[in-house]
């Protein structure tokens, strides 16, 4: 086995991430060592980088929280197997957990936050809630691309579930990036009628391509303006004026207010994107409509199965949506990100040996 990790840390904030190399460390009882296939660049990962959000364990960090791998030591059952590290990693025994609320424990470890993360050679991670990756979905994907599932795909299949989407409702998904498009996709799975809106007619065009029922794009239009072409393309959709789903993945002031002010009767609204900025709404609104507003944070570890299981029987299909970049270029893909350079979900693929 390897004796060293080679990762790359976070220094100081906007500043380049630096090769750091250190012992293989051994793995307790109850964790696992993963050589890791690929890490998946996110917005999180970006804010921390850039956008002045702080990280709960001090500096230096390996960032990195959309992880794959195999598991080459820790409990005998999980050695040599191909896995999923959830985000977000439960203690499991917690009143929040045992209500089924996992993903808010509040003993949570969170990779390349918590502790170090993915954008590494190998890492270290309580092995109960690993989401083994069958062969079959093997011979469709390869193992670094799957990383996306450990929050891409997985954060907005939660939300959806815990919007109680129904088939043939409208679901409005704002903003189609790299988490949104997957909101939309598994919509479209449940059976609604799909609505997606952005500023990006690249992204719009991409939705459509994919299946997505209508798009709509939104720059340069006041709310008023939004509110009535939605009408008119619900009313095409031959969708309910009732029971909206709306999902905010922009993570921007402007969409979050779009997403309250397109609430009607009976809607429930999501809240899926991150942004430090504040909004101003008129919450009485939730009671005249009697609406939801609801937010999730990541995925709980219990339903990742479902989403490997959508990949695996074909359902969710993410070619088109998911790239690669060797690891030694992490300073340039991260730049690259934060200027909007990519269309796809980067995942950046350990290149040391």
């Amino acid at each position: 086995m390897e004796s060293k990790i080679f990762s790359w840390q976070m220094m100081v904030p906007d500043g380049d991430m630096q090769l750091y190399e250190s012992e293989m460390p051994e793995p307790e009882a109850h964790e696992a060592l993963v050589k890791i296939a690929g890490c998946g660049v996110c917005h999180t990962d970006l804010s921390f980088w850039h956008y002045g959000v702080k990280t709960k364990k001090e500096l230096p960090l390996t960032l990195g929280h959309e992880i794959s791998g195999t598991v080459i030591a820790g409990p005998a059952e999980w050695v040599g197997r191909n896995v999923i590290i959830p985000a977000v990693l439960p203690c499991g025994e917690c009143e929040l957990c045992k209500k089924g609320r996992s993903n808010m424990c509040q003993k949570q470890l969170m990779p390349g936050n918590d502790f170090h993360g993915g954008f590494a050679s190998h890492i270290k991670v309580p092995a109960r809630f690993l989401c083994p990756v069958p062969d079959a979905l093997l011979t469709r994907y390869p193992l670094e691309k799957l990383s996306v599932i450990a929050d891409a795909i997985s954060t907005p299949y939660q939300v959806i579930r815990k919007s109680e989407l129904e088939a043939g409702d409208l679901a409005i998904v704002i903003g189609v990036g790299g988490v949104g498009i997957y909101a939309a996709l598994i919509a479209r799975i449940f059976g609604a009628k799909v609505l997606a809106l952005d500023i990006d007619d690249a992204k719009l065009e991409t939705a459509k391509i994919h299946g997505i029922d209508a798009v709509l794009n939104i720059r340069g239009l006041d709310i008023k303006a939004i509110k009535e072409q939605v009408r008119e393309i619900a009313k095409g959709l031959g969708v309910s004026r009732y029971v909206w789903k709306i999902f905010e993945m922009s993570g921007t002031k402007s969409g979050q207010e779009l997403g309250f002010n397109l609430i009607t009767f009976t809607s429930t609204l999501s809240i899926v994107g991150f942004t430090l900025d504040r909004t101003e709404v008129r919450l009485s609104n939730l009671m005249a409509f009697d609406a939801k507003l609801i937010g999730t944070w990541g995925c709980k570890p219990e339903l990742y199965p479902e989403v490997v299981d959508l990949l695996t029987t074909g359902k969710l299909k993410i070619d088109d949506f998911v790239e690669t970049f060797p690891l030694s270029k992490i300073n340039e893909v991260f730049r690259n990100s934060l200027n909007h350079v990519y269309r796809k979900r980067s995942v950046l693929v350990p290149d040391f040996e």
